[in-house]
C-alpha cells in the first residue's frame, strides 16, 4: 500500500509541478511578487499532496524564530522536499542554488524571475565573492536567504562537512543566522520514490547573532542543527 500511495504521489507531484511551471508561466511576465506567490502556492500544493496521498503530515516548530525580514537561514538538507517546503511559509525566500540547475527549462525561468542566487561551485574564490555581492543585494530587499551548510543531501542520522560559504556570508553580512533542523529524509528518502507515513518536522532554532569568530560560529551552527535533527528521527 505504501508503494502504491507513493507512486500516486510522485505522479501527482510531477503533474502539479508541470501545471505550475508550464501552465502558469505567463505570470512570469507580470510583477515579481506574482512569481513568488506561484512558487509559494506550488510548495503548499506539495505539502497537501503528501498528506492526502502518503499520510505524511508536515509540522513547523519554532515559529517564534522564523524570520520575516532579512536573515540567513541554514537548514539541514536530507531530501528534495527541504527546498519546496520553505517556499510554503517563508514570505520572501531566496535560495542559493548550484549552476547546473539553471539548465532545467521553466524551473530556471522561475528561479531567474524570483532572483534566486546561482553559484558555480567550481568558481572557488570568484564564486564566493559573487555570492556575497548577491546576498547583500537580496538582503536590501529584506529577503530570507537559504543556504544548506552541508552543500548536499545527507541521510538521516548522518552529516557531511559544513562548507565555508555560510561562514563567509556570516562574516561579511550583518544579519542573524537561523538554523533549521529536520527529519525529512526519514519520510522522503534521498533516493527512490517511497514516501513513508509519519510527520516531517522543520524546526527553526534560536538565531545565531552576528559577530562571533568563524570557528565558534561554525561549531555552534553544527551543534544546534545536528542535535535538534537527531531528536526528530523517531517521528
Amino acid at each position: 500500500m505504501i508503494a502504491l500511495r507513493s507512486f500516486v504521489f510522485v505522479a501527482l507531484f510531477y503533474l502539479w509541478s508541470v501545471f505550475v511551471a508550464v501552465g502558469l508561466s505567463p505570470a512570469l511576465l507580470g510583477p515579481r511578487p506574482w512569481t513568488m506567490t506561484l512558487i509559494g502556492m506550488w510548495g503548499k500544493g506539495v505539502v497537501w499532496l503528501l498528506e492526502v496521498c502518503c499520510d505524511i503530515k508536515v509540522e513547523v516548530r519554532g515559529k517564534q524564530y522564523m524570520p520575516v525580514g532579512a536573515a540567513l537561514v541554514a537548514p539541514k538538507h536530507q531530501c528534495m522536499f527541504d527546498v519546496f517546503a520553505q517556499f510554503a511559509w517563508l514570505p520572501k525566500a531566496c535560495f542559493v542554488m548550484k549552476k547546473e540547475l539553471t539548465w532545467i527549462p521553466f524551473f530556471s525561468w522561475f528561479a531567474a524571475r524570483a532572483r534566486m542566487i546561482v553559484v558555480d561551485r567550481e568558481g572557488h574564490s570568484t564564486a564566493l565573492r559573487k555570492l556575497i555581492r548577491d546576498a547583500n543585494d537580496r538582503f536590501a530587499d529584506k529577503r530570507q536567504l537559504l543556504i544548506f551548510p552541508e552543500g548536499t543531501r545527507v541521510d538521516p542520522g548522518q552529516k557531511a562537512d559544513y562548507k565555508p560559504g555560510i561562514a563567509a556570508l556570516y562574516r561579511e553580512i550583518n544579519v542573524p543566522v537561523v538554523p533549521v533542523a529536520t527529519n525529512s529524509g526519514v519520510h522522503w528518502p534521498r533516493h527512490g520514490f517511497m514516501r513513508k507515513p509519519g510527520t516531517i518536522v522543520f524546526e527553526y532554532l534560536e538565531p545565531i547573532a552576528p559577530g562571533l569568530k568563524r570557528a565558534e560560529f561554525m561549531r555552534l551552527l553544527e551543534e544546534r542543527i545536528e542535535a535538534a535533527s537527531a531528536k526528530l528521527l523517531d517521528l
